[in-house]
């Protein structure tokens, strides 16, 4: 749910494409197992590089196979759900599948803009329903118990650390770390290491760039942005704790340039060497411990730090849906079985590596042997933060909306990216964490109030 927590998901600057490619699937994972069908598939579709190898494997594959073309349309984060929103609320028809998240579907399911996925996808032997990570699973399931998504790939978060440095320093992470412990480390490597950050931690403004992971830091403090009958919470202690907590940390011992980083520079700041740690996305693994990366092999992997709770990772996954007003819906659903089916990562696999498989989707990924020697420094680690994500009771008090880093409801995009402007204006010493709190408190409250009985 970020902008592109993912992490090869650097973009959110490109360009948007269309693209109509032929595309085709490998053999099992469901495509095709009818035989060609022919027609012709429309797509809304994200676009970070996941996605890119898929349009370059389909021409090959899926096509080859069905017969059925698929005409992309790819776009920018921001642009897609921007686009995805107007088509599936409109049932204009134009696209048959879009790339959605699990912020998407249970508001898009309760509205009737899905086609529902279980009697015929989820049902098919081949592509092993069962085999969907749990947490992904239960993400992208509706009120009503229907499968509305299938996952393309999945996320949590987790704590990036400089092990070497560390062991330089005469530090030590502990297995389970709290914030405050992760806030004394911070200091230490302030005061010792000469030019390096303690910590990075995401300031810029937008509801999938810093509201993400301090969202999870409130949730662990005791906080939420709406308790039960949606009265708004940013004013309570538990979410005040967190933001005075996230804004000073950053202000003593984070990044340089706080209040313009996000997901991207504080990537290269970790990958620079320019921080001894990091919170984000479970998926920069990959790029952190890629083969031209400076710090490969230097990483340590922490679960997301806590502090009531006994686990405080995100859950995040892009996935696909079928617009309920599609024409084309059984070539829908086997396009789905294709992409998100097992096959595709031997797929994946075979042409571009194993590092750059989708992840976080299925078991018998996590079980691979190949799998886990390409990603051994950090694949349990990932797949734990994972199994452990609770969307829909991801704190202390019951909430109105599923969601651990976001809140599941259409106004939350517009209310997060407003109230992260001004947490963000708060690290840069602009206006108070009082301040802020304040006025972030009566525009939640003004979304709690539409949704009271």
């Amino acid at each position: 749910m970020t902008r592109s927590h993912l992490a090869k998901a650097l973009t959110g600057v490109a360009v948007a494409a269309t693209a109509a490619l032929a595309l085709a699937g490998c053999s099992g994972a469901g495509a095709g197992s009818a035989g060609k069908s022919g027609g012709t598939l429309n797509v809304l579709m994200v676009n970070n590089p996941q996605m890119v190898d898929l349009q370059k494997l389909t021409a090959d594959n899926f096509t080859k196979q069905t017969g059925i073309k698929v005409n992309y349309t790819v776009l920018p984060e921001d642009s897609l759900r921007d686009k995805a929103s107007q088509e599936f609320s409109s049932q204009a028809g134009q696209y048959d599948v879009a790339t959605i998240s699990n912020y998407e579907v249970p508001f898009y399911s309760k509205n009737g803009w899905l086609l529902s996925l279980s009697d015929n996808v989820a049902k098919d032997a081949d592509f092993k329903q069962s085999d969907i990570l749990k947490p992904i699973q239960d993400a992208l399931t509706g009120s009503d118990g229907k499968i509305y998504a299938e996952p393309f790939y999945g996320e949590s978060s987790m704590l990036y650390y400089r092990a070497d440095v560390f062991k330089q320093l005469g530090l030590t992470m502990p297995a389970n770390p709290t914030w405050d412990q992760v806030a004394q480390l911070a200091d230490q490597v302030k005061q010792k290491e000469q030019g390096m950050a303690g910590i990075c931690l995401r300031g810029q403004p937008g509801w999938g760039q810093m509201v993400a992971p301090l969202t999870t830091v409130v949730n662990t403090m005791g906080g939420t942005w709406f308790d039960n009958d949606w009265n708004a919470q940013v004013s309570g202690e538990g979410f005040t704790k967190a933001l005075n907590f996230y804004v000073n940390l950053v202000k003593k011992d984070g990044e340089s340039g706080a209040p313009q980083a996000g997901y991207t520079e504080c990537l290269n700041d970790m990958t620079q060497g320019k921080a001894a740690m990091w919170y984000d996305a479970t998926a920069a693994a990959g790029s952190l411990e890629a083969s031209d990366s400076p710090v490969k092999g230097k990483i340590g992997y922490a679960p997301a730090p806590v502090d009531q709770t006994e686990s405080s990772g995100w859950l995040y996954s892009w996935a696909w849906g079928i617009e309920k007003a599609s024409k084309n819906q059984a070539n829908a659903e086997k396009f789905i079985e294709w992409a998100s089916g097992p096959k595709y990562a031997e797929l994946v696999a075979q042409k571009y590596g194993w590092a750059e498989v989708p992840p976080g989707t299925r078991t018998s990924l996590y079980e691979n042997p190949d799998y886990q020697k390409g990603a051994a420094a950090f694949y349990k680690q990932v797949q734990t933060a994972i199994d452990s994500a609770k969307p829909n009771d991801p704190g202390t008090q019951k909430r109105p909306a599923p969601g651990i880093q976001f809140v599941a409801i259409p106004e939350f995009a517009s209310l997060g990216t407003d109230a992260s402007q001004q947490f963000s204006d708060a690290i840069a010493g602009k206006t108070s964490v009082d301040a802020t709190i304040k006025a972030v408190q009566a525009e939640a409250q003004k979304v709690g109030d539409k949704y009271k009985k």
